[in-house]
Parts: C-alpha cells; sequence; structure tokens
C-alpha cells in the first residue's frame, strides 16, 4: 500500500508527492491498466478453456448476435474487477471508510453477476438467477453499504438529497435515505447491465462517468474548493477518485480486447459491479441526481426496457422495434460501430452536462 510511503517523506521528501491524491489517483489508472493489459490474454484464455461454448446468445435477440457473438467467453468482469482491486489497494488510504464501502458494493455486485453469469454458461442458457432473488441480494447490499454511509456522516446532510443548481436546497430523509440510496445504487448496477449488449458500448460510457465522478469526488473532498463552488462539502470522499482512477485504467486495458470484434464480453460480473460502484459513489459524494445526467445513457436504456415491456403488456404493441434501444437502431439498420460511437459521442456530451452542475449554482 504505497500510501503509507508518506510516513518517510520526511527522511526521503521526495515520498511527499505520496500525499496528493491526483497522484495517487493516477498511479491508480496506471497500475489498473497494465494490470490488465498483462493479465488479459491469461484470464481470456482460461476463461475460454473453462466456458467452451462461450457466453449462450437470446434467440429472441438481433439474428446477426447468433453468428457474430457465438462462442465468445465471457465473465471478462473478472479483469476489471482485478485491476480495480490492485490500483485501490496499492494506491488508495486504507484507513479510509469511504474506499472500503464502495469496494465492498463493487465486489459485492460483482459476485452476484459473477454467479449469474456462471449459471448461465454452466445451463447454456440466458436464464440465470431469478430476477426477483438477484434484486433482493442486491437491495441487502446496497442498503448496507447505504446505512454505513449515513451512519458515517452523523449529520443531516448524510441523510439528505442535495438538489444541484441550487446552493442551499437540501432535502432531508431521516432514514429513509438508506431505502433512496439503495435504489439509486441497485438502479444504476441494472442499468449499466441493460446497457452491455455491444462490443464496446458499456465500457467507455462507464469510463467516461468514472471519470467525471473522480473529479466529483476530489472537489466534494476538498473543503476549499467546495466552499468556493459552492457544494456540500463531504470529509473523506476526495479518496474515491483513487478508486475512480484506477476503474478508468482497468477499463482501458478492458476495452483493448472487448473493441470490435471483442475477444471477451463483460457479462453481468462487470456490468452489475460498476454500475454499482458509480451509484455508491453517487451517494456518497451526495451527487445522486447528477448520477441520472452523467449516465443519462444508462438511464436511456433502462427506461427503454421498462417501456417496451410497459406498453406490450397493457396494449400488446411494442414502441421500439427491440428494447434495450441500441437494438432498435440496429434493427433500423445502424452497423455496430454506428451504434457503439454514436452513444458514446451522448455519453460524453451528457459527462459534460452534468459537471456543469459544479459551477451553476
Amino acid at each position: 500500500m504505497l500510501y503509507w510511503l508518506i510516513d518517510f517523506s520526511s527522511s526521503f521528501p521526495a515520498f511527499n508527492v505520496f500525499r496528493y491524491i491526483t497522484f495517487r489517483t493516477g498511479g491508480a489508472v496506471v497500475t489498473g491498466a497494465l494490470f490488465v493489459f498483462l493479465c488479459g490474454p491469461w484470464i481470456i484464455d482460461n476463461l475460454r478453456l473453462r466456458q467452451g461454448k462461450g457466453q449462450p446468445i437470446r434467440a429472441d435477440g438481433p439474428q446477426s448476435h447468433l453468428v457474430t457473438k457465438r462462442g465468445t467467453p465471457t465473465m471478462g468482469g473478472l479483469m476489471i474487477l482485478s485491476g480495480l482491486t490492485v490500483g485501490t489497494v496499492l494506491w488508495a488510504n486504507p484507513l479510509n471508510p469511504y474506499v472500503w464501502i464502495v469496494l465492498a458494493v463493487t465486489l459485492g455486485f460483482g459476485f452476484v453477476g459473477f454467479y449469474d453469469d456462471y449459471m448461465k454458461v454452466t445451463k447454456q442458457t440466458h436464464a440465470g438467477i431469478s430476477g426477483r432473488t438477484r434484486l433482493l441480494i442486491e437491495f441487502a447490499i446496497a442498503g448496507a453499504a447505504c446505512f454505513a454511509l449515513v451512519w458515517l456522516g452523523r449529520g443531516s446532510l448524510s441523510s439528505s438529497l442535495v438538489i444541484p443548481f441550487f446552493k442551499e436546497v437540501v432535502l432531508n430523509l431521516g432514514w429513509y435515505f438508506v431505502i433512496f440510496g439503495a435504489f439509486v445504487i441497485v438502479g444504476a448496477g441494472n442499468a449499466v447491465n441493460l446497457t452491455d449488449g455491444l462490443d464496446g458500448l458499456a465500457i467507455v460510457p462507464v469510463m467516461i462517468a468514472a471519470a467525471s465522478f473522480g473529479m466529483i469526488s476530489y472537489l466534494v473532498g476538498n473543503a476549499v474548493f467546495a466552499e468556493y463552488l459552492q457544494i456540500n462539502y463531504v470529509a473523506g470522499t476526495g479518496e474515491l477518485a483513487v478508486l475512480c482512477g484506477a476503474l478508468l485504467g482497468a477499463g482501458l486495458g478492458f476495452l483493448w480486447f472487448n473493441a470490435p470484434p471483442a475477444s471477451i464480453f463483460m457479462g453481468d460480473t462487470g456490468s452489475l459491479a460498476l454500475g454499482g460502484m458509480l451509484g455508491s459513489i453517487a451517494v456518497a459524494v451526495k451527487h445522486e441526481i447528477v448520477l441520472a445526467v452523467i449516465g443519462g445513457l444508462f438511464v436511456l436504456e433502462a427506461v427503454s426496457v421498462i417501456v417496451q415491456v410497459a406498453s406490450f403488456k397493457l396494449t400488446g404493441k411494442r414502441v421500439f422495434r427491440m428494447a434495450p434501444i441500441h437494438h432498435h437502431f440496429e434493427q433500423k439498420g445502424w452497423t455496430e460501430p454506428q451504434i457503439v460511437i454514436r452513444f458514446w459521442i451522448i455519453a460524453v456530451i451528457l459527462a459534460l452536462a452534468g459537471l456543469s452542475t459544479l459551477k451553476l449554482r
């Protein structure tokens, strides 16, 4: 844990750089990326060997996927989570509770996704854990994390919902905030999960959101910057920037192998974990509403599924040709690279819109 090198800064002034979150965030980016770059081929080979036929492809999905994506191994989220964990353990402050709460949510959601992927691969069916069981486990993990965050804050702000664009509009939800926060985390996890349907589609928006929340975490956790920007200061959350950096680096490494045509899929192992991580960071830094803006692409994907299901059950008609919405554009004739790159552009625009809330008060 390189953070402890600060203790030697009095004898070796060069070690003083380890005091700075910005330096350690950069180190986490490089560490996460190098780990996945170096270990990625070994992980992919082992997953391909153990999975045999790879991830089962849905028969009711786009017909082109039955040919182009068949046999590709899944559970690539293990690569991301490994790089993320190594980068965090090496560079983050091990005494910071926010680091461990967010990492626990990430790995907990990752375990749920891993078991779901395992069930799909071993049974060669797209149906894994039942939806109700999966949601119950996710809410249990998220609820425990939110309880810890409220208890850790020990003030009215820790149980409050902050409204962006306004200086002092804060809604104190009391302990009901635990329910609200759990809903945000579970919703984020499943929204990213629904987005992961094309090569490279989910990981780049996740990295964009991680970079955005890395900046937000750093500013919210710095009393001087928080006062200048007139945002709520949450002591200790600046360290979450290191986790965001580790995710950014691990995501870059994963994208190398996930770029079209993908050598491996993220699977629920990765998508649930990364969405849960973004949601828990947003709750910790009191920017839950901003998450809906920065992660607006994930919200759009989730809403498209909700609208499609509700419309079909109520009227027997479909609003989209296929849901989630990226499949709708596939059915309209857009090529996979067109959809992926255009959705990346949308993710960048939404991230900039979300970051603008830091200054517009």
